[in-house]
């Protein structure tokens, strides 16, 4: 059962329409990244029937949890596995909250889990907060690529040219900046913009505000299809180990509801596979609400399939790695301990 409700100022219910049409905004790294063949391998299908020990009678009183998925494609197979039913047969009421400050959510006790890029959860942790991780998203790679505009060729003919990075200090900067340096140029080489993520950093492109963005698919494919623009990096090849997503919660809630973490993270990792799984009744689902051409949507399930891998576990090498490349580029002051705001009792076990 999906509950749906306006909740004040900055945590909002938005209707599922809404929230998708937009292909909307991050909250740092994987927020709007497409879930197609999307960040992150290989994995059976699961149905309804797969966990049956697991399931809710039809007779139970469902559980209340409240979940904040992120905006955009990106949370778009965790909306079809609430359809599917997923989320219902273990038991769970699921109200969605849409948010862009997740961490914020979770210590206010507006939502009790939520997707959060890496990042922000380990900072936030390490600073104090009373979350911890519990899992990997569906994706743990950053799904984003550097197109150029038509004409530009190779990442060194940025050089003196208007590059947009997204959101300045997030994952998507990191990523810009990463590639830039590898191809021999800094920001400082360039006019590095602001220009907002999916439709909004596309519209700077085609609109010429930027010479080139970093955007998430299915945006970069649809530069190639519509002529508009060349995909000149992947960002998974310059950054293979940054880890970009996961789920954390409340320590709060985790030690009063921890049948509830484990319930919705079963559900969760359900509707990733199942929709890997049957791709063509999921990009039924997605055309149903994002309103983009479907041969973008269809190459970039392609392009996507090496990311999605839909693995709970959280690699604390890539924890590792991830924050010595915040370090290194002034985002983060320190590296902190994972294993302190780590809780990974309640991953799915396949």
């Amino acid at each position: 059962m999906l509950k749906k409700k306006w909740m004040g100022t900055g945590i909002v219910t938005a209707a599922l329409a809404l929230v998708l049409a937009g292909c909307g905004g991050s909250n740092n790294n994987a927020g709007g990244a497409a879930s197609p063949s999307g960040s992150e391998g290989a994995s059976a299908s699961a149905s309804p029937s797969t966990s049956a020990s697991a399931s809710a009678p039809a007779s139970a009183e469902l559980q209340k949890i409240r979940y904040a998925p992120f905006n955009g494609v990106s949370g778009l197979a965790v909306r079809f596995g609430i359809e599917k039913g997923f989320f219902k047969d273990e038991g769970l009421d699921v109200e969605l909250i849409s948010t862009q400050k997740p961490i914020e959510a979770l210590t206010s006790k507006d939502v009790d889990i939520v997707d959060v890029a890496t990042t922000n959860a380990i900072v936030a942790a390490g600073k104090g907060a009373p979350i911890k991780i519990v899992s990997s998203m569906f994706r743990t790679k950053g799904p984003f690529y550097l197109v150029a505009r038509t004409g530009i060729d190779s990442v060194e003919d940025l050089k003196g040219k208007k590059v947009g990075a997204a959101v300045l200090g997030s994952g998507l900067d990191v990523y810009t900046q990463t590639i830039l340096k590898a191809h021999g140029l800094s920001k400082d080489d360039v006019t590095y913009l602001a220009d907002g993520v999916n439709d909004a950093a596309y519209a700077s492109l085609t609109s010429g505000q930027v010479d080139a963005t970093i955007i998430h698919e299915p945006f970069a494919s649809l530069a190639e299809i519509e002529g508009t623009g060349k995909i000149l990096a992947k960002g998974w090849d310059y950054l293979p180990t940054f880890h970009t997503g996961v789920l954390a919660s409340r320590n709060d809630f985790i030690e009063n509801h921890p049948e509830l973490v484990e319930k919705l993270l079963r559900a969760y990792f359900k509707s990733q596979d199942y929709a890997k799984s049957n791709l063509d009744e999921y990009k039924k689902y997605f055309l149903e609400n994002v309103k983009i051409n479907p041969a973008a949507v269809d190459k970039a399930f392609e392009r996507e399939n090496v990311l999605w891998e839909n693995n709970p576990d959280v690699d604390l090498n890539a924890l590792k790695d991830t924050q010595q490349v915040q370090v290194d580029l002034g985002f983060q002051d320190q590296i902190y301990d994972v294993d302190k705001i780590l809780d990974l009792r309640f991953i799915p076990k396949k």
